[in-house]
């Protein structure tokens, strides 16, 4: 019984090695799949960072280029308040023209009724 008891504990002590085997192997399989997952989100982040200090490149240059353009923008401010008093100024002589040509209009009307000159 003796041997027994003892074939019983090596087969005991043979099954839990077997089972501390396979749940180490188990843990460490499960660390090393954690472990690409962590080099693969660390590659993504680096390609993001690099993709994203191009874009930042690109905002720079594109807001030293509307620096410019304001600037350049500003010196035709002038120029532009120029041009609407000039379109101001047409249309009020647009307006005075067209009274004048009415008045014509009502001369004309009167000299031919006063000699009595046809219409043309």
């Amino acid at each position: 019984m003796a041997s027994g008891k003892a074939t019983e504990k090596d087969q005991l002590a043979v099954s839990l090695n077997d089972l501390f085997t396979s749940v180490s192997a188990m843990v460490k399989g499960e660390l090393q799949e954690t472990n690409n997952v962590l080099e693969l989100l660390e590659k993504m982040n680096v390609r993001v960072a690099e993709e994203y200090q191009g874009f930042g490149d690109v905002a720079s240059g594109l807001r030293v280029f509307v620096e410019q353009l304001k600037s350049k923008s500003s010196t035709f401010d002038d120029y532009v308040q120029q041009l609407d008093a000039i379109e101001q100024n047409v249309t009020e002589f647009e307006a005075v023209i067209s009274m004048l040509d009415k008045y014509v209009s009502l001369l004309e009307s009167k000299m031919q009724s006063v000699y009595q000159i046809p219409p043309a």
